[in-house]
């Protein structure tokens, strides 16, 4: 950094400024006699972060960043060039800088101290009002910055959470129907043994009996592990002593559709014992497919439900005015969006919903974003374990009442009436941004409702009242 001197036409500069707007030339003429006016080189730092703030910065030439840090790294955020003002501001609560400056090429810039603020304000109203709509406006764009990247965390969140959540299903879909494929696509032999049986129709109706009764009902699992391996055990001798192939995943697939041994009896007698080994592989081949066909339904239906999950919780096929909405239904799919954060801390859900709720009117897509904000900040405060999160909703004079309970270790009382505030958060640097809170308080709000919290280790109880 250089001071230098100020050149002559440094008045018909500032006056061409859009800040200088409506103030006199007098005015413009005392803050550059007040100022200093440094230059930066490229890459030289006129402001630096935790520094405290003790200067108004005016550009007048040249180019400078804004670097502010966001999560683990340092980004840029803004950007000014000639009449841009950053630093501190006259009736600024700033205490400290929160991010660095740094110059762009050669910058030029006017460095007002802030002992000379009060003067200003009684040499010129004007150019303190511009300087107050200044930082006005420069904390509506960071405000609404950080707005973005509370919902761009909030997304990513409920993305993270939803491809988990699809993982699973999809996985057992693919390999269910690979499975399927496979067995659709047996050996010749095995093929060739099916079709050269002498079975009889009487015979068949038999065996169709017993098998389709075992496949309507679907894969069991009501054996203990001891049991299943003793009845496999009986199974597989019996399998030995009637030469019957492949024995072992003969005799998994009966025990998963409840098959023993006197049902393999019962099909050795609707055969009158013949073509028993090619028969039972047959049996083994049909149940195996109905349970296939049933798991890729399975994952098909669970992939279908947490779409309608996302479409309830966002609300994409609907108008955004107010609906009579079913709160529980919100709060679930909320929960669903946030499913896998549960099972990783293995926490326990408790649902206390009131039956007689009724409808309530609300703009559903900004009141689940309620519920999400409300329980994802309870899994935050949770322990990592014998965790548990209980959602009570009920009525009481005329409104809607939504309690969200954590068993966390509680809000400080020291900070219990800051969190509604914005950019207030607890949480570590790149976990949040403050606005979560803010956000949903202002909903509720939006809403004619009100959102209070009561703290204490153990238990921390946000409820929300909705009018009916």
């Amino acid at each position: 950094m250089k001071i230098i001197d100020k050149h002559p036409d440094l008045l018909a500069t500032l006056a061409q400024l859009e800040l200088f707007e409506g103030v006199a030339p007098e005015a413009i003429q005392w803050l550059i006699d007040h100022a200093e006016y440094r230059l930066y080189h490229d890459a030289e730092t006129f402001l630096k972060s935790e520094e405290p703030a003790e200067h108004m910065f005016l550009t007048v030439k040249g180019t400078y960043l804004l670097r502010a840090k966001q999560g683990n790294e340092f980004r840029d955020v803004n950007e000014g060039g000639p009449g841009s003002v950053t630093g501190l501001l006259p009736f600024s609560r700033m205490k400290k800088y929160t991010g660095f400056g740094i110059a762009v090429n050669d910058l030029e810039i006017l460095a007002l101290h802030r002992n000379c603020f009060v003067e200003m304000a009684s040499v010129s109203y004007e150019l303190t009002q511009n300087l107050v709509a200044a930082m006005s406006s420069r904390i509506k764009t960071f405000t609404e910055q950080r707005l973005q990247e509370e919902k761009l965390m909030s997304l990513g969140k409920l993305s993270a959470g939803l491809a988990h959540e699809l993982n699973n299903p999809a996985a057992a879909l693919v390999r269910s129907a690979d499975e399927l494929y496979q067995r659709l696509h047996q050996s010749p032999e095995r093929f060739k043994s099916i079709i050269t049986m002498r079975v009889t129709p009487e015979e068949t109706d038999a065996l169709n009996e017993i098998l389709f009764a075992k496949a309507r009902q679907g894969p069991i699992k009501e054996l203990s592990l001891l049991e299943r391996e003793d009845c496999k055990d009986e199974l597989l001798d019996w399998f030995e002593d009637h030469g019957v192939d492949n024995a072992d995943d003969i005799a998994e697939t009966f025990l998963d559709f409840g098959l023993h041994l006197e049902d393999a009896e019962a099909m050795k007698k609707a055969l009158n014992a013949k073509e028993l080994s090619p028969m039972m592989w047959w049996v083994e081949s049909t149940l195996s497919m109905e349970r296939l066909v049933q798991e890729i339904r399975e994952s098909a239906d669970r992939i279908g439900s947490l779409v309608g999950s996302v479409k309830v919780y966002t609300h994409m096929d609907q108008s955004q005015d107010l609906q009579p909405s079913d709160l529980h239904e919100g709060i679930r799919s909320s929960m669903i969006m946030l499913k896998h954060q549960f099972k990783e801390k293995g926490i326990q859900v408790i649902k206390d919903f009131d039956p007689e709720m009724p409808l309530v009117k609300v703009f559903p897509g900004q009141i689940n974003q309620v519920w999400t904000n409300l329980i994802d900040n309870a899994i935050d405060a949770i322990p990592a374990t014998n965790g548990v999160l209980k959602v009570h909703t009920y009525t009481k004079n005329h409104k809607a009442i939504v309690d969200i309970i954590d068993n966390g270790a509680g809000i400080p009382e020291t900070v219990l009436n800051k969190i509604f505030d914005p950019f207030f958060t607890t949480k570590e640097v790149g976990k949040g941004t403050g606005m979560g809170l803010e956000i949903t308080r202002r909903i509720v709000l939006k809403h004619h409702g009100e959102i209070n919290v009561k703290s204490k280790p153990g238990e921390t109880i946000f409820t929300v009242c909705l009018p009916l």
